[in-house]
């Protein structure tokens, strides 16, 4: 009797490393197969759209992906089987004491099924990124090229189009930021005139007190205003060109 279940144990273990080395094989066939889309699909943006040829081998490397993702995938669910029937094993009441190697063992091939399992779908999910990419690309390429397969006076008043369309941004955010300035110039002046406001009514207090200030005061204030009118006709002047310049 214990011959018998030693020599299933053995037929479990022999199936569980025939799968693993089938399902290696099968993973690095699939993982060279999406390395060589990504590449293929890389080469075939920089050939001309004519040449149907890269179609035909997306295609082709599209039904390779499909039979081989089937087949790895009932490898995968064949690998489980037999590790399942070897807990069954360790479970059962007729095992000898050395139960925990051979728990050992199930814990390894184990561990090997669920990398493979990770492998694959990390694989498969990188393969599906790449033709998700290339689809999208391919798409674009047919968008640029029926552009530029348009007319000649179509593509120039196209030309002209967004010409004109980046002349109204530039414009838009030379408007924006000079708005920018003017308002910051605002705040400031503002800042500065509370505190030219605080300093006349101290200098007003002190002239009311000493009539010889009250002469300086005014001479003060006589500058004062002839600096804010030049100030004002240069911010005035730079706004206008500005303006100009924008609308040129």
């Amino acid at each position: 009797m214990a011959a018998g279940t030693s020599n299933y144990w053995e037929d479990l273990r022999k199936q569980a490393r025939q799968l693993e080395n089938e399902l290696d094989l099968k993973l690095v066939s699939f993982s060279k197969l999406c390395t060589s889309y990504s590449h293929s699909s890389t080469r075939d943006g920089r050939r001309d759209s004519s040449d149907t040829t890269p179609l035909l081998n997306g295609s082709s490397q599209d039904r390779m992906f499909e039979t081989m993702a089937i087949e790895i995938e009932q490898l995968l669910a064949r690998l489980t089987g037999v590790n399942d029937k070897m807990a069954e094993y360790t479970n059962s009441a007729g095992v000898p004491s050395l139960n925990a190697a051979l728990m050992h063992t199930l814990q390894r091939h184990r561990d090997i099924l669920q990398d493979y399992t990770h492998e694959f779908h990390k694989t498969k999910a990188n393969f599906m990124a790449i033709r998700e990419r290339e689809n999208l690309m391919g798409s674009v390429r047919k968008d640029i090229e029926s552009y530029k397969s348009g007319s000649g006076v179509n593509n120039r008043r196209t030309e002209l189009f967004l010409k004109e369309h980046d002349h109204l941004r530039n414009s838009d955010r030379l408007i924006e930021e000079t708005i920018s300035i003017a308002m910051a110039t605002k705040e400031n002046m503002t800042s500065q005139r509370g505190l030219l406001k605080s300093i006349q009514s101290k200098m007003n207090t002190l002239a009311n007190r000493f009539p010889a200030v009250n002469s300086l005061i005014q001479r003060i204030n006589l500058r004062k205003r002839r600096d804010s009118l030049i100030l004002g006709g240069v911010i005035g002047v730079c706004t206008i060109l500005l303006l100009l310049y924008a609308f040129h």
